[in-house]
């Protein structure tokens, strides 16, 4: 399958596309994705093009740019449509979702840990949404970067009051979907696309979730992909809070401040205001890495190959391996592989 052909499965319709196992029928060239995504060529082409005239592009999974934190997906999407950096993603990355009616010390708590967590050079995520998501893309973005997933093509952003705030981030971050750009915003899509906010991050934190939110959707997506799942405490009086606290009880950790969270992911807590990326830092490893030591020069090796000889699960190697990508010591070189720099 090629990057065109790739690309061109973004504008197939759910009842052609279905989730279960796309990653592995990807991977296989599978004869009927093949052909669906030849027939698309011509209209994807024609998109592609006026597209990346108001500086939307794609970007394909078996590119050496797609978001290596997403190879591990059972149902990684076949493309990504951008505008920004994607070098935005290849830093480690916390998600932060909840209400789209939050509160005001909901707001307040959002701005500050996405604020502080983006000063450490991590990249915030999440859905653009009002409420929490808002909140928190407008605290990053004061110290530093963030990423925002919509549940929507780039023709139809959502919620449309949101525009300026999509292209604020866009120039110095990243504003990402699945969908073709003239994908209408419909219900069941957000759902869908809260996978690819939790499978960009290394940790998903909850902040105010009664217990139907759609933040819920995120955190059992994490958990399901191997992502941490952490909660910010709230009033037990209001009913806002009762499903940030359902998590908390089955086992999630409790978040005060951005501290709790980097403490959470590297063992301590970095101080406050670096620039250096202190998840990357913290697990940089010494010289003799193993997984480096077992990739013989000019030899290209998938994520099952390495996980076989390194003897680590998909989701523990994988985010060795983006520590690794980022120190310079393995490049990704397209279809989810690796070789030693």
């Amino acid at each position: 399958m090629s990057p065109d052909e790739a690309v061109a499965l973004s504008f197939a319709v759910l009842s052609d596309l279905p989730r279960i196992g796309l990653t592995e029928r990807l991977q296989a060239d599978d004869p009927h994705l093949l052909e669906l995504a030849r027939s698309l060529l011509p209209h994807a082409s024609r998109v592609r093009t006026a597209a990346a005239k108001r500086g939307i592009h794609a970007v394909a999974w078996n590119e050496p740019q797609f978001p290596t934190a997403l190879l591990t997906l059972s149902d990684m999407p076949p493309a990504l449509w951008y505008r920004g950096t994607l070098d935005a993603l290849n830093v480690p990355a916390v998600a932060i979702v909840g209400s789209r009616v939050a509160s005001p010390i909901a707001i307040e708590t959002a701005t500050r840990i996405a604020n502080d967590l983006a000063s450490r050079g991590i990249t915030v995520v999440s859905g653009l949404a009002r409420g929490v998501d808002s909140a928190a893309h407008r605290g990053a973005l004061q110290t530093g970067r963030t990423a925002a997933v919509l549940g929507s093509g780039f023709d139809h952003l959502y919620p449309a009051e949101h525009e300026p705030l999509a292209d604020e981030i866009a120039r110095n971050g990243i504003v990402l979907t699945e969908y073709s750009p003239d994908t209408l915003p419909l219900p069941w899509f957000f759902p869908m696309r809260n996978r690819l906010i939790s499978g960009l991050s290394r940790a998903v934190v909850v902040i105010e979730a009664n217990e139907k939110s759609g933040s819920l959707i995120t955190a059992a997506c994490a958990l399901e992909q191997g992502r941490e799942v952490m909660a910010v405490p709230g009033n037990v009086l209001s009913g806002r809070n009762r499903g940030a606290h359902a998590l908390i009880r089955d086992g999630a950790k409790i978040v005060e401040c951005a501290d709790d969270i980097v403490e959470e992911l590297c063992g301590s807590p970095p101080a406050s205001g670096t620039r250096e990326t202190a998840l990357s830092s913290a697990s940089s490893g010494v010289s003799d890495d193993p997984i480096v030591a077992g990739m013989d020069h000019g030899q290209a090796y998938d994520l099952d190959g390495l996980a076989a000889a390194s003897g680590l699960d998909n989701v523990r190697l994988l985010s060795r391996l983006i520590d690794l990508e980022l120190q310079g010591r393995i490049r990704r070189v397209g279809g989810g592989r690796f070789i030693r720099c």
